[in-house]
Parts: C-alpha cells; sequence; structure tokens
C-alpha cells in the first residue's frame, strides 16, 4: 500500500479566475486527497496545491473563483502523483495554447516517474506536454472532438469514464472525475479502503473506466422503475451461480426488458456487471482474509481458482497472489498464482 504526495495543478484563467465547473473537478480532488481518512489508512495523502501565483493578491480574478496556490509548479516535479483538474476556458473553445510554464512542469514530473492524471478538460494540458501521444485518453465528451482535432496523435475515446495507459490516467469530466480518484485510491490502498471512502462520499464503490461516458436514454420517471433492489439483491447472492433470466425475475422483468433496462441504467450488459461485481468482491476477499485462492473463487461466484486467475488478472492486471501481496504482505501465501 502508498499514498505519497498529490499535487494537484490549478491554473487559472488570469482574466476571469477558475469558473464554477473547474472549481468543481478541483474540489472532487482536494476532497479524495486532501481530506485524512486516518481510520481508513494511516498515514492518508500529502495534498498539494500548485500553480504558477495568483496573480490577484486581493483574490478578485474576474468573475469567476480565486483559488491561492501555496506551491509554485515546479513541485510538481517532486510528486508521486500529478492531477491536472482543468485548463481555461480558452484552451478549449478559443486555441488559446497551455501556458508553457505548465508543460514544462509536466514534462518534468513525468521524466520523474510521477502518475500523471487529467480530469475533464486537463487533458489539453497532458496533451500539449506530449504525454497522451500514442496513448488512449478522454475528456469530456463535449470536448473530445477539439482534443481530437487538435492532437491528432492522441487515441481520443469520447464514450468511457476514464482511461488508463501505463501511468498516465485521463477522466471525463463531471462525475467521472470522482471515479478515476476512487480508482486511483483502489490502486494504492486497496478495493476495501476505496469502498468505505465512495460509502463516505455516497458514491457508486466502483464504476469501471469502460462504461458509457452518457446515456441516451431518459432517467426513470420514479423509484418504482429503480433497479437498485435487484442489484443489491445480486451484491448479496454473488456466491451462487446467478444468471440474467435470475435478475429478470427477481426485478419481474422479460429477459430483454431487464437487459435494456440495465444498459440504459448503467451503461453496461448484465454479464458485465455481474463480472464486475464478483471481481470487486474477489479484491476485498483478497485484501480481508487468508482464503485460499479455490475458496475466493468460489465466494466470490467466479467458481474454479483458474477462472478467477483469468479474469482477475484480465480486468485488474496482476494475478491474485500478486493483488494481495501488494495489499495485505504479511498475509500467509495462498494457493497458486
Amino acid at each position: 500500500m502508498s499514498t505519497g504526495v498529490v499535487a494537484i495543478a490549478v491554473l487559472p484563467d488570469p482574466r476571469v479566475g477558475l469558473t464554477m465547473w473547474e472549481l468543481y473537478e478541483v474540489s472532487i480532488a482536494c476532497t479524495v486527497f486532501g481530506v485524512p481518512q486516518p481510520d481508513l489508512a494511516d498515514p492518508w495523502y500529502d495534498l498539494r496545491l500548485c500553480g504558477p501565483g495568483d496573480p490577484d493578491p486581493d483574490g478578485r480574478n474576474g468573475s469567476g473563483f480565486a483559488l491561492r496556490a501555496d506551491h509554485g509548479l515546479d513541485a510538481l516535479a517532486r510528486a508521486d502523483t500529478v492531477i491536472v483538474p482543468s485548463v481555461p476556458d480558452a484552451v478549449v473553445e478559443d486555441g488559446e495554447e497551455v501556458p508553457a510554464e505548465l508543460v514544462e512542469a509536466l514534462r518534468a514530473a513525468a521524466d520523474s516517474g510521477a502518475r500523471m492524471v487529467s480530469l475533464c478538460t486537463g487533458a489539453f494540458a497532458l496533451a500539449a506536454a506530449g504525454l497522451l501521444d500514442g496513448r488512449r485518453a478522454t475528456a469530456h465528451w463535449q470536448h473530445t472532438a477539439q482534443l481530437a482535432a487538435r492532437h491528432p496523435q492522441v487515441i481520443v475515446d469520447d464514450s468511457v469514464l476514464y482511461t488508463e495507459e501505463g501511468s498516465v490516467l485521463t477522466s471525463a469530466g463531471a462525475t467521472a472525475a470522482l471515479d478515476l480518484c476512487l480508482h486511483l485510491v483502489r490502486q494504492d490502498l486497496g478495493a476495501a479502503v476505496a469502498g468505505q471512502l465512495a460509502r463516505r462520499l455516497v458514491v457508486p464503490a466502483h464504476r469501471t473506466g469502460g462504461q458509457a461516458q452518457f446515456i441516451e436514454a431518459p432517467l426513470p420517471p420514479s423509484d418504482d422503475d429503480s433497479l437498485g433492489p435487484v442489484l443489491q439483491w445480486a451484491v448479496e447472492q454473488l456466491a451462487t451461480p446467478l444468471t440474467v433470466d435470475d435478475l429478470a425475475r427477481r426485478a419481474r422483468m422479460s429477459t430483454r426488458t431487464f437487459h435494456r433496462r440495465l444498459q440504459e441504467t448503467c451503461g453496461t450488459t448484465p454479464l458485465q456487471w455481474l463480472l464486475q461485481q464478483r471481481i470487486a468482491r474477489a479484491q476485498t476477499l483478497l485484501e480481508r482474509t487468508d482464503l485460499p485462492v479455490e475458496r475466493i473463487g468460489e465466494q466470490s461466484g467466479l467458481g474454479t481458482a483458474a477462472n478467477l486467475r483469468r479474469h482477475f488478472s484480465r480486468a485488474v492486471g496482476v494475478s491474485p497472489t500478486d493483488y494481495r501481496r501488494a495489499f495485505r504482505p504479511s498475509a500467509r501465501p495462498s494457493t497458486g498464482r
């Protein structure tokens, strides 16, 4: 487990300050990484706000919000994780260049081995620094066309919540930024800590990066149409064999209707949703218990140890044994990898 220094690069437009949307993404990162959670992990992250300096000492930057950074952009090179929440609207809408000072600071941070992260339009800054060249990346779907046009060497995906390409991660806007921040906590401190933090923030514990960025269909007209009860029931039944037909019957819908409703609500298929929940259960069991891999496969509903290893490695990127070693270094070895 590791946390380290998280540096947020704040770049207000000197003419107008931070807009409400820009402040929102800064606030998400500050809430996740800047509020100590000693009962979940101690030490927590060391958060540092970094910027080019306050262009308005009186804190009255145009019509937007002023935010005073305690550190200069040179501090990015000394961080373990660098987050760029946004760039000024003029960069996105008017084609202005990302300030050279920020570009150089981002390159220096990447060269020093920092994990590089963008939220929403922050992807324009990472792209300007050449950190997204040849990589898959995303931003808010309203801005991905501009990102692709200005940086054709970037593989822009406008459909997903977030992307992860090695040590470079990007997210869409608004709540997708929170999804990515929780994903980082999950990487650093494990699924159990990320789940508890999500519970405190009253948000879903895990939405995978590949989920749809937006849903065309209208929201259900009332709580009576909510899939919440059947999905909660399914989470409690993961150790038993579950099929889409089982879930549809529980929801009192046809299989076709249930499939469509879950796709509309969660942006994924029932089988993919079930697999995501089973992987999350396996992560929790690996972190919290000494159960052998065979038993974890059974209790998570993934079946055999071989099936668990295959699905887990594909979804998480490491074997169950390596995952347990990272998050429970004192645990006794489980059977196999």
